[in-house]
C-alpha cells in the first residue's frame, strides 16, 4: 500500500499534470517528492459531508478502491483525491466505486504516458 501525504503543502498539484472528473470523485495529480515512494492523499471536505460518520465512510470506500487499483497508478506521480456527493449515492456498490476508480487510473496513466513521451 502506498504512503499518505499529510503535510498541507503537499496537496497543492499543478495544472500541467494529468487530472480526471469522474462523478464520484476527481483525481488530480503531482510530480511524486519521492519517486520510489508514491503516495496519495484523500481530501473530504465537510461542506460536502457535513457528518463525521459521512466522511469517514468515504475515506474508507475510497481507501478501498484505491487498494484495489493500486497497480494502475503511476510510480513517478503523487495523487490527491477529491471526493464528490455522489459518492454515497445509493446505487454507487463497492464494485461500482472499483470500476470507477480502475477507470480513472487507466486514464490518468495514459494522459501521464502521452506527457513524457
Amino acid at each position: 500500500m502506498r504512503n499518505t501525504i499529510k503535510a498541507h503543502n503537499d496537496f497543492k498539484t499543478d495544472r500541467e499534470y494529468p487530472f480526471v472528473t469522474t462523478d464520484l470523485f476527481s483525481i488530480r495529480t503531482r510530480a511524486a517528492k519521492f519517486p520510489d515512494d508514491p503516495r496519495y492523499g484523500l481530501v473530504v471536505s465537510k461542506r460536502n459531508f457535513r457528518f463525521a460518520v459521512k466522511r469517514n465512510r468515504v475515506k474508507r470506500l475510497l481507501r478501498d478502491w484505491i487498494a484495489f487499483a493500486n497497480d494502475y497508478m503511476c510510480s513517478n506521480l503523487d495523487y490527491v483525491f477529491f471526493a464528490r456527493v455522489d459518492i454515497l449515492n445509493e446505487n454507487v456498490t463497492r464494485e461500482t466505486g472499483r470500476e470507477t476508480m480502475v477507470h480513472a487510473l487507466q486514464e490518468i496513466k495514459n494522459k501521464n504516458d502521452h506527457k513524457s513521451k
